[in-house]
């Protein structure tokens, strides 16, 4: 796929608010309040920058006789795919997985027309590349993980697509900071382990240098939502797409 050729010092796009977390730390209700607060100053706009969403999941689960069993099982297909510590389960799989990527990298170019044309965006999650595993919204793939030619011919022109979509930062990143137990104990459906895991990664991601505002998401609900508002309206606020 072809990209734009773009350079890391590239300015950030603007009026885009990227919220970023664990599982439980509360991304989805934080990013629509965002949405409806920003509202009243502008046009403003959620799209949500993951591969498979509990929302797609829950819409899922609604389906006749197979919803909820059709919905487990895609996901402990997706769990076993995105363990970094497993080898990959095929070459359909990686294709998959893949094709998953490029899909991805659809949703930015969106972004950025978006934050060309004037609009404020708050996407829920956001790409990056500098630790593997769509658990982490990194690359899928790796070289390491297969002694498969054309699987590791995949994980290198996966590896230049979220190149790239890491090289469009967001304006800001707000990221929702939370301990293992207390996301398990709001997302008890998710692994315990796979919890600890991203709550020891998603800390470390850089977002290839973007403005990064930390909220410890055990915070009492209002105190976040002021938080991550006085935030993400001075940023925007100063690319003067905010109606005052």
């Amino acid at each position: 796929m072809p990209l734009p050729a773009t350079s890391a010092l590239d300015a950030p796009l603007a009026g885009v608010v990227a919220v970023v977390g664990c599982d439980g730390s509360g991304k989805t209700t934080l990013a629509a309040d965002l949405v409806a607060a920003l509202r009243d100053h502008g046009a403003v706009e959620r799209r949500y920058m993951g591969l498979i969403s509990g929302e797609m999941g829950d819409k899922i689960k609604l389906l006749p006789f197979i919803g909820v069993r059709l919905e487990r099982h895609l996901a402990a297909k997706a769990r076993r795919a995105q363990d970094m510590q497993k080898k990959l389960p095929g070459t359909f799989t990686a294709i998959v997985m893949y094709l998953l990527s490029v899909w991805r990298v659809a949703k930015v170019r969106r972004l950025i027309r978006l934050s060309k044309s004037g609009m404020v965006v708050i996407a829920e999650r956001y790409p990056q590349s500098e630790i593997p595993g769509f658990h982490f919204d990194g690359p899928g793939l790796t070289t390491d993980r297969t002694s498969n030619w054309l699987v590791r011919k995949l994980a290198l022109r996966e590896q230049k697509l979220y190149d790239w979509m890491a090289e469009q930062r967001p304006a800001l990143v707000i990221r929702l900071n939370v301990d293992a137990d207390t996301a398990f104990a709001r997302k008890p459906d998710h692994p315990l382990a796979e919890l600890r895991e991203k709550t020891e990664t998603m800390p470390r991601i850089k977002y290839h240098g973007a403005a990064v505002h930390e909220i410890d998401s055990r915070l009492p609900y209002p105190q976040m939502l002021e938080a991550a508002l006085q935030a993400a309206t001075a940023v925007v606020a100063a690319s003067n797409l905010l109606v005052r």
